[in-house]
């Protein structure tokens, strides 16, 4: 996909994000609840979020925090949401994306790279471990 370019999501591309969040969970978000969700989390250090654009439209996006971790003695990264539109997926725009991320945490000094999929998600689990991830743990949760 030689037309798709990675850039830093900014502001604008809020609508975008919140319609690919909405269908990656298959539920529909309180929009100005996520907008300052979004808002005040868009530039803290070790987080980076990346859009996939296609003649300046957003086609794909990949949400990634880095936090320290005392289990493994430094800083550990987290695929947090990551999402293509239908009509590019499996045409090489989540490798790419993935690919923009470790070349902008590759300047530090992390532990780890980790991503989190829910059961239902058959062909991300393939994405991922195509892309040198390993399955190792259960995740667990408790709703408030």
């Amino acid at each position: 996909m030689d037309n798709v370019l990675i850039r830093p999501a900014t502001i604008t591309d809020f609508d975008a994000i919140y319609d690919f969040v909405c269908g990656l969970e298959d539920e529909q978000f309180d929009k100005s609840e996520m907008r300052q969700c979004y808002v005040t989390s868009l530039y803290p250090p070790h987080r980076h979020y990346l859009v996939a654009t296609v003649d300046d439209r957003a086609i794909g996006f990949i949400s990634c925090h880095g936090q320290i971790l005392l289990h493994h003695c430094g800083l550990v990264y987290e695929i947090q949401e990551m999402y293509v539109i239908p009509e590019y997926r499996s045409k090489g725009v989540g490798k790419l994306l993935l690919e923009a991320l470790l070349e902008r945490i590759s300047v530090d000094d992390y532990k780890l790279l980790e991503v989190a999929s829910s059961f239902k998600r058959i062909d991300a689990h393939r994405f991922y471990e195509a892309n040198g991830f390993v399955k190792t743990t259960y995740k667990f949760k408790r709703e408030r």
